[in-house]
């Protein structure tokens, strides 16, 4: 018997009962044709690479079949072709790779999932990083550590590395609670922390208040 697959896509503007219907149509017709159904599964809603008959969407259907007759093949798609509820339809002929590699598939050999797939990348690119305790910065206490830790800024150089502004918009993001402290000198202080520099840090904070330079509270 030849293998053949049919992918067809049902006009998304029809309802859930009406899309169903015309699914199942065109297995039932392969059916009634004499044809063995090898596997047939709803896609589900895709968006489309172009726009057809205004729409930007289509509920997409595949069957894959067997049959001794390939004329069959032709009256299917004269169906499917004068069936106003079918967008578009694809027609294939496969031999005895596409007929393995549809069977691999579905038992899961082959095709690792896309979400699956960035998810292992991420874990392999992105080790995780070892969180500093940024409370040694005069003015940031543990809510305002946590609240950068959700931001991104999670060590000592990430902090000198964020400029006043950006601080200022993540204290902004946080709340009227952090709105009211002032980052100026945070950025500063975490350079030296990123050093080792902790004698100058400590000096550095002998002449703050609360995290503020002294000649602004002047």
């Amino acid at each position: 018997m030849k293998n053949y697959e049919i992918t067809f896509i049902v006009d998304p503007v029809l309802s859930s009962d009406e899309i169903k219907t015309a699914a199942n149509t065109y297995s039932d017709m392969l059916s009634n044709e004499g044809c063995n159904i090898v596997h047939k599964e709803d896609m589900g809603l895709k968006q489309l690479a172009y726009p057809i008959s205004k729409r930007n969407s289509g509920v997409y259907y595949w069957v894959e079949f067997q049959t001794e007759q390939p004329s069959v093949i032709s009256k299917v798609e004269l169906a499917l072709r004068r069936d106003e509820r079918i967008m578009r339809f694809l027609t294939v002929k496969l031999d005895k790779y596409g007929v393995k590699y549809n069977q691999d598939k579905r038992d899961g050999k082959i095709g690792i999932k896309r979400e699956e797939k960035v998810e292992v990348e991420v874990k392999e690119s992105k080790p995780e990083v070892a969180k500093q305790d940024l409370t040694k910065i005069e003015g940031v206490g543990p809510k305002i550590a946590e609240l950068l830790a959700g931001n991104g800024i999670l060590t000592y150089q990430d902090l000198a590395d964020a400029s006043a502004d950006k601080l200022k918009s993540v204290l902004d993001g946080g709340g009227a609670a952090f709105a009211s402290h002032d980052p100026s000198t945070w950025s500063q202080q975490a350079g030296l922390a990123a050093s080792g520099k902790w004698n100058e840090l400590q000096k550095l904070q002998d002449e703050l208040d609360g995290g503020r330079a002294s000649s602004e509270e002047e």
